[in-house]
């Protein structure tokens, strides 16, 4: 098994930046490809940035240019710039194995 626990989400004003952070514990052997999701109210979890062992990433259109994914060992990174109020969700941190694994997700809001 593989744990994940998320930090650094806050609420911002507009055009803020925010960095979360994700620390893998456990089988972080096993892990082939992280990632972030987000869901925002009344939404669906859905995957905004991801990156494989050998540092490939990728992003959704709506945060490419905006949002950078990195991962140091068994800490994942997501900085976030330019912040708009539909950024508002809970992020998710994601390790798939031969299975897939969550964190408790932070919650990032974007607010004046």
């Amino acid at each position: 098994q593989v744990q994940l626990v998320e930090s650094g989400g806050a609420t911002v004003q507009p055009g803020g930046s925010l960095r979360l952070s994700c620390r893998a514990s456990g089988e972080t052997f096993a892990v082939r490809t992280m990632a972030w999701y987000r869901e925002a109210p009344g939404g669906q979890r859905e995957p905004i940035a991801t990156i494989t062992n050998e540092g490939r990433t990728d992003y959704a259109p709506f945060v490419r240019g905006r949002f950078t994914i990195s991962r140091l060992q068994n800490t994942l990174y997501l900085q976030m710039n330019n912040l708009q109020p539909d950024d508002t969700a809970v992020y998710y941190c994601n390790a798939q194995t031969m299975f897939n694994y969550f964190g408790q997700g932070t919650q990032v809001t974007v607010s004046s």
